[in-house]
């Protein structure tokens, strides 16, 4: 939070345009509509897609009145701009989205899944070093190679992704019920209880 506002202020002071990228992280992920939104401030332009769609490909560029100045017609176009199935699902996505309930419950089933996650960790320390992330974003740094545990969770029916050398990745949908999100700790559970065994 403070390092974004260390890097606005930076920008502000020397004239740069703030960019950021919320393809994985905007459209509710964190919690939030953008993840930006936490540290209070605003970028001048930003990237979003996958979320947008809800599972349909779209993406989009926003940028604020001062940044868009620049680009006039012409200077800024899209080979499959403007689609018109791909406006509606986004249209539907952020019906759903800007519900200030839905965006409370994913930061309630973020809270959840963190607090059970710590658990896993309490569990298995020789296994997970740290909890990382926000809302339904979150990371597990491993001692082990991450693809151990893709593979054990695969196992036990739990799809998970490596995201580094030695972190795994949990994504699960927004829309999750608690009981699914804590079917999946379960699972995850298991996982690693079959890699300590081994």
């Amino acid at each position: 939070s403070k390092d974004l506002k260390h890097i606005r202020k930076l920008c502000d002071e020397n004239e740069i345009l703030l960019v950021l990228d919320e393809v994985q992280t905007g459209m509710g992920r964190t919690g939030h509509l953008f993840a930006y939104q936490r540290a209070g401030i605003t970028p001048d332009i930003m990237a979003i897609a996958k979320g947008l769609g809800g599972g349909f490909p779209v993406g989009a560029f926003l940028a604020t009145d001062e940044a868009a100045r620049a680009m006039v017609a012409g200077t800024h176009g899209s080979t499959f701009g403007g689609n018109p199935l791909a406006m509606a699902a986004a249209n539907a996505v952020l019906d759903i989205i800007e519900d200030p309930e839905f965006l409370s419950q994913v930061r309630d089933l973020g809270l959840r899944l963190r607090q059970s996650l710590a658990q896993l960790q309490d569990r298995f320390p020789t296994l997970i070093e740290e909890v990382r992330g926000e809302g339904l974003l979150i990371g597990l740094k491993l001692s082990i190679p991450p693809l151990e545990a893709v593979n054990a969770a695969r196992d036990e029916k739990c799809l998970i992704v490596g995201a580094s050398d030695n972190v795994i990745r949990l994504l699960p949908p927004l829309n999750i019920s608690q009981e699914d999100l804590l079917e999946g700790v379960s699972r995850l559970t298991k996982a690693f209880q079959s890699l300590e065994t081994t």
